[in-house]
């Protein structure tokens, strides 16, 4: 099906100013997650690139506070596609818990690091160093249900961003 030049802008848009993942962007337009990334590959080689228009957009929104942010929602959008590796991926329970706690120390040493200049992001730092030990203490103490923990996990984590985000 071909889609008008309104549409694929329309993509474009969604994930660049609105900050949408382009499986989202896509979705909210009427167009299939392929012929997104398509477009998104294309304009890229013709100059367009769309992850460095979502950067610049971010920043010109804000000052330093706005780029921090930027750079943790980008890490946050990297975290949660490798939660989904990790859960869907061909890992035995032994590796999936490795990876799990690896990623955890990650995510809680880059939170720290962004936390120094927002008190905001000084609570969400806390609440997933948190996460971490718990992710820890169920590695350790109950390998039987880790996996579970980990499908729990993915979208515990939009709530904890709501809550301390």
């Amino acid at each position: 099906m071909a889609h008008t030049n309104q549409t694929r802008n329309a993509v474009r848009s969604s994930f660049v100013y609105e900050r949408l993942s382009l499986e989202a962007a896509s979705e909210k337009q009427g167009v299939s997650f392929n012929t997104a990334r398509v477009w998104k590959k294309k304009a890229k080689l013709e100059g367009d690139d769309w992850n460095k228009a979502r950067s610049a957009s971010r920043m010109a929104q804000g000052g330093l506070g706005d780029i921090t942010t930027q750079l943790l929602e980008d890490f946050a959008l990297l975290f949660q596609a490798t939660i989904t590796d990790i859960r869907d991926g061909e890992y035995d329970g032994l590796k999936k818990a490795e990876a799990l706690s690896r990623l955890s120390d990650a995510y809680t040493k880059t939170m720290k690091a962004a936390a120094g200049g927002d008190p905001k992001i000084a609570k969400l730092s806390i609440a997933l160093e948190t996460l971490q030990l718990l992710a820890v203490y169920i590695k350790d103490e109950h390998p039987d249900v880790l996996e579970r923990f980990t499908h729990i996990l993915e979208p515990f984590g939009a709530k904890v961003n709501e809550a301390f985000g």
